[in-house]
């Protein structure tokens, strides 16, 4: 097919648009690794503004690894990220599955009290207070059981669920098997894309996490990295007789925001063909 100028002019227009939108997505990305990497005398002489570096130094980094409590942040973030992604997911599937099921007594009450939550919260006191009464301040569970469900997640993988054939559904019961062998053995070996793609959502939220633990965690050996993060860019600039031997804080700034987005854009692409299928397919039935 023999396209015309027309067509090409709107497919130039169009790669022009999306190499304009990457460049954009790319630019901090660029700038933050440049200046984490650059001596800060360098950084000064071109006023702050670096796109390639002429020489590279990881003192920032080294810094921030053995001077710090970036370490310690890191490995509580990590313990946050895991324990808390695993426990999302179970009791998301064990919540889902049933609301899932139309003979469920009480269903459409069960799901208007999600819809509800989705509008509505108790509120930032009355979670302070309950968290409290249980004994979870100062513990890595502060920071991992009040979030524990996220409603719309729930929707989307009830969602999900109800899209399966009923058959595959009927057939297990006929051989005896019973809901949690249904669940576990058969329903969850095909709903890998939603799992994936709500996976990354609280992966991703459990990464970041920040208000949780400023509220509920005065201890500094648990505080997660965006805590530890937030506190070194919060830090004034020194003033540093020989700036390309020691590192300032602008690099200490970009080497730790860095650390702490890198593990994510990892694992992002792995996931990423899972996002799409799962969102879908998650949201052709209300």
């Amino acid at each position: 097919m023999v396209k015309g100028l027309e067509d090409r002019l709107f497919n130039v227009f169009v790669y022009a648009v999306l190499v304009f939108c990457a460049l954009l997505a790319i630019f901090p990305i660029l700038y933050v690794v440049s200046v984490s990497i650059t001596p800060f005398g360098e950084v000064l002489r071109n006023g702050g503004f670096i796109l390639i570096p002429r020489d590279v130094t990881f003192s920032a980094y080294k810094t921030l690894l053995t001077q710090s409590n970036l370490p310690q942040a890191f490995k509580i973030t990590v313990l946050i990220t895991v324990v808390g992604t695993a426990v999302n997911l179970i009791l998301t599937g064990l919540m889902a599955y049933p609301l899932s099921r139309k003979n469920l007594p009480g269903r459409r009450i069960f799901l208007l009290m999600i819809v509800f939550t989705l509008i509505f919260s108790g509120g930032l006191i009355p979670t302070y207070l309950i968290v409290k009464s249980v004994g979870l301040i100062d513990s890595i569970w502060a920071m991992i059981l009040p979030n524990a469900i996220w409603s719309f997640n729930v929707l989307i993988m009830k969602s999900f669920f109800e899209g399966l054939p009923e058959e595959l559904f009927e057939s297990a019961r006929i051989d005896g098997a019973k809901e949690f062998r249904i669940l576990f053995q058969i329903v969850t070996p095909l709903s890998i894309p939603v799992i994936m793609t709500i996976g990354l959502f609280y992966l991703v939220g459990h990464w970041n996490e920040f208000f949780q633990a400023i509220f509920y965690v005065t201890d500094r050996t648990l505080f997660p990295l965006q805590v530890i993060v937030r506190e070194i860019l919060m830090q004034s600039q020194q003033t540093l007789e020989n700036a390309d031997n020691i590192t300032p804080t602008q690099t200490l700034q970009m080497a730790a925001v860095m650390i702490a987005s890198l593990p994510v854009l990892v694992v992002y692409p792995f996931i990423q063909k899972y996002f799409t299928k799962g969102m879908l397919l998650g949201s052709i039935k209300g």
